[in-house]
């Protein structure tokens, strides 16, 4: 009986190592088959960079535009493009929209031409701009506050006056 089981198991185990071969042939026969794709050639472009012109507002002289952009080149299938942009219409337009600078705090008042300044250093350039380092601003002192003598003088009216209704 053991004999029996022994040779059962015999045939259960070629069976299945049979089996094992068979999957493995047929695996290597299915990728042997498949065709190996070229790989995706790699193009080198002529095209040059993008040259970008300034941000021309749609309306007035800050808000949403366009740009246009070129580049040269022998094969480029686009040579020209258009691009949405947005100047910011809190920038010193005077200094170009596209340059935002980085401002001290007003100088002191210079009595002679009676203008304060005060300078600014570029922060940031959009689009490759030209830009100046460094830019000075200046701008009317103001009104030269001296004190005044009658704003005293109508503080006492009024003091005396409530002093005479305090006596009526």
């Amino acid at each position: 009986m053991q004999a029996q089981q022994y040779q059962q198991q015999r045939q259960k185990f070629a069976a299945v190592f049979l089996a094992f071969i068979f999957i493995l042939a047929a695996v290597d026969n299915a990728e042997a088959g498949k065709k190996e794709k070229p790989e995706k050639k790699v193009k080198k472009s002529d095209c040059g960079e993008w040259q970008w012109s300034v941000c021309v507002p749609t309306s007035g002289d800050c808000g949403l535009g366009t740009r246009e952009g070129t580049r040269t080149g022998a094969e480029c299938k686009q040579t020209m493009k258009t691009q949405r942009c947005k100047i910011p219409c809190n920038w010193k337009k005077q200094f170009g929209a596209e340059c935002k600078y980085q401002f001290q705090a007003w100088g002191e008042c210079d009595l002679n031409t009676a203008l304060k300044t005060r300078t600014g250093s570029l922060k940031r350039a959009l689009h490759n701009a030209e830009c100046q380092k460094t830019v000075t601003i200046s701008k009317p002192c103001g009104k030269l506050t001296k004190p005044k003598p009658q704003a005293e003088s109508k503080k006492k009216k009024k003091e005396g006056k409530k002093q005479e209704k305090m006596l009526d």
